[in-house]
């Protein structure tokens, strides 16, 4: 077998994003047992800081050993029971993923749909919900696949109005973006590591209001998938630390140095930085006469770029060519919009005005 020599690629992607080079580092140091006292401390360290980030003040805030669709699958097989209404927004890819993972756990699953890209306002969920009246309300922050944001607020004022709990997607948002959990009346957040957090992929952090827990705590039927029992999660984690599963530990230490990066810059900051490079770089695009997908400044998310492949442009080539001459990586449009956009990702160390310029300059040079 020949030995492992990956090339050195910018992934200005929709994730995985470039990991810093601490966090890389943090992966290499000696891992300890699953039921090591150090790895709790670690644990804890990373349950405290994910708080700030997050914008909540949880107890209940734990990391799924998984990606961000464990996180999905957790939070549904949790708190929505076969038979249950189960209400979902849908306007992209991963929208369209809770309302599959739904059925597949029995659930009643009404949907309020749009084109990709679109958003709810405050009034279309309200009028939605008051008729279906579901148990549990889904849908996703920041839609990777369309980049558009959905305003929280929105949907959460009318769920909560119809005593419906929340759960939200918040992959691409968290740690690069406000997601502000208490103010905004989310119950279940989860999201994944590789994006806004910047490191390698496979941990979904979650957290879960006080109300959510207590729904939780009541439910007289187990959790139908066991290694995402959430109850038998906190007794490893939280409770008497009974063995339950293998934590991927040196994961642990990634997600625990990549969150000591995100608070010694400051949460807000980091907030303002993308967002003055996602500013930065859609003048850039627009003045060259390329155009955004989403059209609406507000409702485009900062950390995801997505832009309208020109007429006559073939997609795939441009992507090689930036992969040929400069070693990036961009995403590709899937599902509706394969081949009609770039995805283009600005998070963690490569969302700086000199990254932009040569970005942008590359892009530019490969749609000539």
């Amino acid at each position: 077998m020949s030995p492992l020599n990956p090339p050195r690629r910018l992934l200005f992607t929709a994730g995985p994003t470039q990991v810093h080079p601490r966090v890389y580092e943090a992966m290499g140091k000696p891992i300890v047992g699953h039921l090591d006292p150090y790895f709790f401390e670690v644990s804890e360290d990373i349950r405290r800081d994910l708080r700030p980030v997050f914008g909540t003040a949880n107890p209940f805030v734990q990391v799924i050993s998984g990606t961000g669709s464990a996180g999905m699958e957790t939070s549904l097989a949790n708190f929505v029971e076969p038979g249950q209404k189960l209400a979902v927004f849908t306007a992209g890819y991963f929208a369209e993923r809770f309302v599959e993972m739904g059925r597949r756990h029995g659930a009643n699953v009404a949907c309020s749909s749009k084109p990709w890209g679109e958003t709810f306002s405050e009034a279309e969920a309200s009028d939605f919900l008051n008729r279906e009246r579901p148990h549990a309300v889904a849908f996703v922050h920041a839609e990777t696949s369309t980049g558009a944001l959905q305003d929280l607020g929105a949907i959460t004022r009318p769920a909560h109005a119809v005593g419906a709990i929340t759960i939200v997607d918040c992959v691409t948002s968290l740690g690069a973006m406000p997601i502000n959990v208490d103010a905004n009346g989310v119950d279940v957040a989860f999201s994944c590591i590789q994006k806004g957090l910047s490191c390698p992929p496979g941990l979904s952090p979650i957290t879960v209001s006080p109300a959510a827990v207590e729904r939780l705590r009541a439910r007289k039927a187990p959790c139908p998938i066991w290694y995402m029992d959430l109850k038998l999660l906190l007794d490893y984690y939280e409770g008497a630390h009974r063995y339950h599963h293998t934590a991927p530990i040196s994961t642990f230490y990634a997600l625990h140095e990549g969150l000591a990066l995100v608070l010694e810059e400051g949460v807000e900051a980091r907030f303002a930085r993308h967002r003055a490079v996602h500013e930065d770089f859609l003048q850039r695009i627009e003045a060259a006469g390329l155009e955004m997908f989403i059209s609406d400044d507000a409702r485009r998310i900062t950390t995801i770029n997505t832009i309208r492949v020109p007429e006559g442009v073939n997609e795939v080539q441009v992507r090689k060519r930036l992969l040929d001459r400069y070693d990036i990586d961009i995403a590709v449009g899937f599902g509706q919009l394969a081949g009609k956009i770039f995805r283009i990702g600005l998070m963690g160390p490569l969302a700086t005005p000199a990254n932009v310029d040569l970005l942008s300059g590359a892009l530019l040079d490969c749609l000539r």
